[in-house]
């Protein structure tokens, strides 16, 4: 991975799909994650027609940031990306797209330089609308629905669209957060450095969770064990007298 220049991101894009339908969904953490810094900075997202999407700037100067929520459907996300670099004169390699992925446990994040589209529409359309694979992405787990590779596929869309559990939250706020800090080391110090940290990273509630699973695993595989046979009668020669 190349290390980004100091102050090279000019452009944060997070995907997910538009409207109330889809608020809070596995798809939508990419929203989450820019709604986020939005927030934290006092400013609002406003739509601008020109970029089919919800557009907000963060921070100044140097520093400052440009957020994008794509509002065109993820599968056409790439759309709304093309015209906010056109726009504004950037490059693939000044943005960072922020992306859930299935293949990664909740918790856990994934920073790359670059890559394929691995099964996701809206890197997919990104891709073909950039021209190339060349640009940052910031993977967030969102899990699986299954290990079994026919019930995942089955379940692959209920899965994605359905909203996070009630446990699930304290694990998606920390994620959130980390996505926030990473953003600010990408900033400072590159995305190879950067890396270092969000791909090591795990969500303290979800460490908690594995490790609680562990120390029960041994329990469960003793319960699940057969009973030994009882002990056979002894011969009546051998018998104590009654």
């Amino acid at each position: 991975m190349t290390a980004s220049p100091t102050g090279s991101l000019q452009l944060l894009v997070g995907l997910g799909n538009p409207g109330e339908k889809y608020a809070g969904t596995r798809h939508n953490v990419g929203f989450m994650a820019l709604e986020r810094l939005a927030a934290a900075s006092g400013v609002a997202f406003k739509t601008q027609a020109k970029l089919h999407g919800l557009f907000c700037e963060v921070g100044q100067g140097p520093t400052r940031l440009r957020l994008l929520m794509p509002q065109t459907f993820m599968n056409d996300s790439g759309r709304s990306i093309r015209a906010a670099l056109d726009w504004y004169g950037l490059e693939p390699g000044q943005l960072l797209l922020l992306v859930d992925d299935m293949d990664l446990p909740l918790g856990r994040l994934r920073l790359r330089a670059s890559g394929g589209a691995g099964g996701h529409n809206g890197l997919r359309s990104t891709i073909a609308h950039l021209g190339g694979q060349d640009f940052a992405r910031l993977r967030i787990g969102i899990g699986a629905p299954s290990a079994n590779p026919v019930e995942r596929k089955q379940r692959t869309i209920s899965h994605v669209l359905g909203r996070f559990q009630t446990s699930e939250q304290p694990i998606l706020g920390e994620v959130l957060a980390e996505v926030c800090a990473g953003i600010d080391l990408i900033q400072r110090l590159g995305l190879e450095r950067a890396a270092n940290r969000l791909n090591s990273f795990v969500a303290p509630s979800a460490a908690k969770l594995v490790e609680a699973a562990a120390r029960s695993q041994p329990l469960a595989q003793l319960a699940s064990q057969p009973a030994p046979d009882p002990p056979a009668s002894a011969p009546a020669s051998t018998r104590p007298s009654p």
